[in-house]
């Protein structure tokens, strides 16, 4: 893989909430974790005169078509403006044109998932609503440069950035686009929660550490330069972390991405066995995979629609011919001594359901790994055979890595 991977603390969340009574009005939760949901004191005061709206320049047709701000009414795309505009030009006040400064954060959390290149916000706020003859919001972002480091921060991603799309063709596939960004991250940065600036992609490009909202929001950053529809999604996992992935269009088709849970640092960090060696082991199964798989252990929050995710085609498995829907023994060993025979790793064989992985299983592990084994240890005038595996329950997977001298 080129740079050998650091270890640190798993995939811990933090989350701090506090309620506060200001003027009446109960103070939303502030949350701090792997991505910010949202955050921020919540407030009514009495309307002042002459309000001093956010002023709109305009946006590019292509930038009216991203997917956070396509589900929104006309009245909060116009407050979403506002705020977008805002935000660009790092203003402390942001006037909107939103009696409800809860719903105004979430304006304001749906402009960074739309927007990865927005690194110099922190993602807290306070909203404060003003009433009257006219309602409004005022909205103060939390940023973490001021506009001078923020343009020296954005060179400095510009040129990471550039040497990464240097190494693929505008002209290919989605699917291999897709698939070069996933293994670029990967093999790139580190997973680690300590690192600095871990909630934008300055983390990435830049510093190589990162947490899953760095990881996603590259991803996002990426894709969107080479013209491929990827867009940033939150939720949790099934042990209740949060945790934020991507929504990808490839060849026509939505699939799931996870360029976070393809990182052998993170699954080593979350206890998981890699194999031979583990820091040079990709994992696919979140490379394009549709919703049956991802909610095996993914939970999207409820805030936003999401399409459905049902082809299995561009699925990172089934192109490579390492998705079965059947188990036959001598197939399984034939993929087995392809892989011998080349010197190469790993086998990798994902079953298409539980109760095929559980046939599968038994008859490899009693009977077809002892074969192979034998192929391995006489074409390579091997005395003992060594080798490593990964057996993935949850995934319907078994991965294998074998050693080529003694």
């Amino acid at each position: 893989m080129g740079r050998r991977k650091n270890r640190s603390g798993g995939c811990l969340t933090v989350i701090l909430g506090f309620l506060t009574i200001c003027l009446g009005i109960l103070v939303a939760v502030l949350f701090l974790s792997q991505y910010e949901k949202l955050g921020g004191e919540i407030e009514e005061r009495a309307v002042q005169e002459e309000i001093p709206y956010q002023q709109i320049e305009d946006i590019p047709e292509e930038e009216l078509e991203r997917y956070y701000f396509g589900q929104l009414s006309e009245g909060e795309q116009m407050a979403y403006l506002e705020i977008l505009q805002g935000i660009r030009e790092s203003r402390e006040k942001i006037y909107v044109h939103s009696e409800d400064a809860m719903r105004t954060n979430e304006l304001f959390q749906y402009v960074l998932r739309d927007y990865p290149g927005i690194f110099w916000c922190d993602g807290s706020t306070t909203a404060t609503a003003y009433t009257g003859d006219e309602s409004y919001t005022v909205l103060k972002p939390g940023y973490l440069y001021d506009m001078t480091e923020r343009e020296t921060r954005q060179a400095e991603i510009d040129t990471e950035v550039t040497s990464c799309l240097a190494g693929i063709d505008m002209a290919a596939s989605d699917y291999e686009k897709i698939l070069y960004v996933y293994e670029y991250i990967v093999r790139t940065v580190d997973y680690d929660q300590q690192a600095e600036d871990n909630q934008n992609i300055y983390s990435v490009f830049v510093n190589k550490r990162s947490v899953c909202a760095g990881y996603s929001k590259a991803m996002q950053y990426l894709l969107d330069k080479l013209g491929v529809f990827c867009t940033y999604v939150t939720g949790q996992t099934e042990g209740g972390q949060s945790h934020a992935w991507n929504l990808v269009i490839c060849e026509g088709e939505y699939y799931y991405v996870d360029v976070t849970w393809g990182d052998p640092v993170f699954m080593e960090h979350e206890g998981e066995e890699t194999g031979q060696a583990g820091q040079d082991y990709i994992g696919y199964d979140y490379m394009c995979c549709d919703e049956e798989e991802l909610l095996r252990t993914h939970i999207p929050d409820e805030d936003a629609v999401l399409p459905p995710c049902t082809s299995k085609e561009w699925n990172y498995y089934v192109v490579n011919g390492m998705y079965y829907e059947y188990y036959d023994s001598e197939e399984t060993l034939k993929a087995m001594n392809d892989v011998i025979s080349a010197g190469g790793n790993p086998v990798t064989l994902k079953y298409a359901d539980q109760e095929l992985y559980e046939q599968a299983r038994q008859d490899i592990f009693s009977d077809v790994l002892h074969r192979a084994a034998q192929n391995l240890a006489q074409w390579y005038g091997l005395s003992q055979v060594r080798y490593s595996y990964i057996d993935d329950e949850k995934l319907n997977k078994i991965v294998i890595y074998w050693e080529y001298s003694e």
